[in-house]
């Protein structure tokens, strides 16, 4: 049991690679339920689109024009365009071996949405897709690891967060981020690492993931206290440093900071 916490107390969004699909209908249907993430009738890439599955749902509600379906991996382009050939979609969706937006022409897409991986690795593909900055007028990201750093590296890069949804599905946490050129600023560190907005609009997911945080934090901080080493020692210091932010996330969110 301690093992088991250990892990999920470093590991801020539960998702494992099998997930990737869920992430993907996830982010589809976040995308039909609200229009503000994109704008009708427009132009979107999507960036590792794997199976296809993004693009094709966009095109299934009649709310994009065109989409540049990209993948690094030639397999997974190879099924995409399967899947794209299966739904009758050739004249709508392209798709495209790039890694990342590299093979992206400025003023081809105005939506650009990147899932299904990590914080680190999202950041470089924007920052090495620079080129399409002017042109880009909405992002839809969702990555699955290192959110702190993420919304950190999106401020410099001059794209704000303009709002979040949090999700859960079959045990697992998902934030979706509707982001545009702009800039942004937190005053406080833990609105980089639970999202601002979340936690101004009193989200009820991130609410529960919280309470589940900081039970699981406790616990974990109990059983280091009985251990001497000094290996636990530090991990029990810096769990208290985490706890503290953890609830000061909590307190903000429940309006009694």
């Amino acid at each position: 049991m301690a093992k088991e916490l250990m892990n999920e107390a470093i590991v801020m969004f539960d998702v494992d690679a099998n997930s990737a699909e869920e992430v993907i209908r996830l982010i589809a249907d976040a995308m039909d339920k609200d229009d503000r993430l994109f704008d009708k009738e427009g132009y979107v890439a999507d960036v590792g689109t794997d199976h296809g599955f993004v693009p094709i749902r966009l095109m299934e509600t009649g709310t994009v024009r065109h989409v540049v379906a990209m993948d690094v991996r030639k397999g997974p382009l190879s099924r995409a365009a399967e899947h794209v050939r299966e739904y009758h979609m050739e004249d709508r969706i392209e798709t495209r071996l790039s890694d990342g937006l590299q093979e992206l022409k400025a003023g081809e897409a105005d939506t650009v949405i990147i899932a299904g991986m990590g914080g680190e690795l999202m950041l470089r593909i924007l920052r090495d897709g620079a080129h399409m900055y002017d042109s880009v007028k909405h992002y839809v990201l969702s990555p699955q690891s290192e959110l702190s750093a993420f919304r950190h590296g999106l401020e410099k890069l001059g794209i704000s967060i303009l709002e979040e949804q949090m999700l859960m599905d079959e045990g697992k946490y998902y934030v979706i981020l509707h982001a545009a050129p702009g800039s942004m600023h937190y005053e406080q560190e833990y609105e980089y690492r639970y999202g601002s907005d979340l936690i101004q609009k009193q989200d009820p997911v991130l609410r529960e993931f919280l309470e589940r945080e900081l039970a699981q934090g406790e616990e974990l901080l109990a059983h280091l206290s009985l251990t001497q080493t000094e290996g636990a020692q530090k991990r029990a210091e810096s769990l208290r440093q985490e706890l503290n932010e953890t609830k000061e996330a909590y307190h903000a969110l429940q309006g009694t900071d």
